[in-house]
């Protein structure tokens, strides 16, 4: 189902190593409100959402998040690649060293493993929209968060295109809701249902 090309969606060269700044970027990969939870959200939620229209936003969004996680990817592995043992210490890269290498590893920036509880998947077409709208904020912010601490600029460039990237998607994914409110009120749908009101009790 997906086309791949083996390119990169934003060009990653950075010269320099430096582990310290790899252990934040890294937060984007596996960390709350990383690219990892993001791809794995959209691509869920695609299945049950009633409006094909934006059953295909999810699918097109979900797989561009996969692009942005081998980005991240890309990032901490030439932050680290050529780490000496030294560097490894000093930079307070060693218990991470120890479990993992160089290898790519998914985790938050304070060292918490990912796990599926990053994400939500409630079949709720707008409950699952407005945790979306709210993803892509927290993602937006977090980005903002490595930008104000980063100052090597091989590594600033990719980090602000996918910033950019996340304030899109909340853009879409806010058209994706009006959407899909006027096309669920058409069919009385949620709260415009009189008769749902009798079924839950209200």
């Amino acid at each position: 189902m997906f086309a791949y090309e083996k390119r990169l969606q934003y060009p990653v060269k950075i010269k320099n190593t430096n582990p310290d700044i790899a252990k934040l970027v890294i937060s984007q990969y596996g960390g709350p409100d990383g690219e990892l939870s993001a791809s794995m959200r959209y691509l869920a939620q695609r299945y049950t959402m009633p409006v094909k229209k934006v059953g295909g936003l999810l699918t097109d969004i979900g797989t561009e998040e996969l692009n942005h996680l081998e980005i991240i990817c890309a990032i901490v592995y030439q932050l680290t690649r050529n780490l000496t043992e030294d560097q490894v210490k000093t930079a307070g890269f060693d218990a991470y060293y120890i479990d993992h290498t160089k290898a790519l590893w998914p985790q938050a920036a304070a060292g918490v493993p990912f796990t599926a509880l990053e994400f939500q998947s409630k079949g709720d077409a707008l409950a699952d929209l407005f945790e979306d709208l709210a993803a892509e904020q927290k993602a937006r912010t977090v980005y903002d968060n490595l930008l104000r601490v980063i100052d090597d600029p091989d590594v600033r460039a990719p980090l602000k295109f996918l910033r950019a990237r996340e304030i899109v998607h909340f853009q879409r994914f806010g058209e994706a809701l009006e959407m899909t409110k006027e096309t669920l009120n058409q069919k009385n749908f949620y709260w415009s249902n009189p008769e749902f009101d009798r079924q839950v009790g209200n």
